[in-house]
């Protein structure tokens, strides 16, 4: 049985998109595989109504979306994430019918189904600049990995399943996590796009 990293993100971070590339270059330099346990995490929790409709503005202003600005730009370059669209409007792009979807795939499926739903998620987002709160895109990104599309549409439309992903955001909280990606593995975290030496500290306590 492979070893697992519990890791809380959301589809509309771009450092979520840059600390899975480095955790993906940790985990090539590993013997042994280590999976992924993904937690889902709601960015635009405070800007939600009762219908969980965004109908607020984030709070931030300009200075912070600067300064997050030239924090990916340097990422981007620290890990080689040339293909990532830097310039796309991820804050227009609301990401919980993607994260019902992808909870639903990794419930649902075996981990390298969900896996390939995940990356895809992704790639569609952060690189091909693709909608991926439109569930018409969202089916399609599930056929290209071999998902039926009106699965993913039945359950983007499941009441019952936004309710537990619900309980999930809930759940992230009342863990402490505040902001993501955060990476758990067994007590201890690391939170941010951290690079993969810090990851294998955090696995290996090296």
């Amino acid at each position: 049985m492979a070893e697992t990293i519990t890791v809380f993100s959301d589809y509309v971070c771009p450092f979520c998109y840059l600390g899975r590339r480095s955790l993906a270059e940790y985990q090539a330099s590993r013997e042994e595989d280590l999976e992924i346990d993904w937690h889902p995490f709601d960015l635009r929790s405070n800007q939600r109504d009762d219908e969980g409709e965004v109908v607020r503005e984030s709070g931030h202003d300009d200075e912070y979306y600067e300064q997050a600005r030239q924090n990916v730009e340097r990422l981007r370059e620290e890990y080689d994430a040339d293909e990532m669209a830097s310039a796309f409007a991820s804050d227009e792009v609301d990401s919980l019918d993607a994260q019902v979807a992808s909870y639903h795939v990794k419930e649902t499926r075996d981990y390298e189904t969900w896996l390939d739903f995940d990356r895809a998620l992704f790639t569609a987002l952060w690189e091909e600049e693709r909608d991926i709160g439109d569930v018409d895109v969202l089916a399609d990104i599930a056929d290209e990995v071999g998902i039926g599309p009106e699965e993913i549409r039945e359950a983007v439309a499941d009441e019952d399943l936004r309710e537990t992903l619900k309980a999930k955001f809930g759940e992230a909280h009342q863990q402490g996590v505040t902001g993501v990606p955060t990476f758990a593995y067994e007590g201890y975290a690391a939170r941010g796009a951290v690079p993969p030496e810090q990851l294998r500290r955090l696995v290996e306590g090296e």
